[in-house]
């Protein structure tokens, strides 16, 4: 079961905020978010962050409790550098599983950043495409890898000890999902953010599914959203905003 969870995180250690005593624990890095849940025995992690804050988020793990020995899965909101840069190395040091949606898994076998992006605007992805080469922000081939478990809409995952079902959220990219608990919590990826205000994502891929999964939003069980960038909110707020 997941445990009680609180919407912010106050502590901090370096470059990464995080709560020592509440779960969801959010580790925070360069601005994204990776997510520890404690269940029954053990942890998942959600998301792994960016390569170059590995120590980072590696201490704020230990100091959570993690071991080799109980962190039973690690999911993947989908397969850009910043959620998947530490996802092959956590992978060995924990011996977890790796699970993700098989859309995306041609990003981190290929360490590219487009694999799956074919309808981005020629001048927009000609500027990411600018700024991923510049900066070195593709998975080098250290760290690419083949996800172990592939999960698909509706799927359960309390057969690894975590209650929650799958979302496809494809449009940012076309592997793109959500984990939804029963008490409500939503961790997103990158389907919406939280870095001013609760809002959609900037970087869409495919509009009319993005908006398609902007869609599955509307449902009563959505509670407080965990999002891939920004601190957690209530999904009630970004529906009014939607709808005002």
């Amino acid at each position: 079961m997941l445990e009680n969870s609180e919407e912010d995180s106050k502590n901090h250690h370096s470059n990464s905020e995080f709560s020592r005593t509440t779960f969801p624990l959010t580790i925070t890095s360069k601005k994204t978010n990776c997510f520890l849940v404690k269940i029954k025995d053990g942890f998942v992690l959600i998301d792994t962050g960016y390569t170059s804050e590995r120590l980072i988020i590696e201490q704020a793990l230990k100091d959570a409790g993690c071991t080799s020995a109980n962190i039973n899965l690690i999911l993947l909101t989908h397969g850009d550098f910043d959620h998947s840069g530490n996802c092959a190395y956590f992978r060995d040091k924990y011996s977890a599983k790796v699970a993700m949606h098989k859309e995306d898994s041609g990003m981190v076998e290929h360490g590219d950043f487009f694999y799956s992006r074919t309808n981005l605007n020629v001048i927009i992805k000609a500027l990411f495409k600018t700024v991923v080469f510049l900066f070195r922000l593709n998975l080098k081939k250290k760290d690419r890898f083949k996800p172990d478990i592939y999960v698909e809409e509706g799927e359960d995952l309390s057969v690894y000890g975590f209650d929650a079902k799958i979302i496809h959220f494809p449009g940012h990219s076309k592997g793109s999902i959500g984990f939804l608990t029963p008490t409500g919590d939503l961790f997103c990826g990158d389907l919406l953010e939280n870095t001013k205000e609760p809002s959609k994502f900037s970087l869409i891929d495919n509009h009319e599914e993005y908006n398609e999964s902007i869609e599955k939003l509307k449902q009563p069980q959505i509670k407080t959203v965990y999002p891939g960038h920004g601190k957690p909110f209530s999904l009630e707020v970004f529906l009014k905003k939607l709808s005002s």
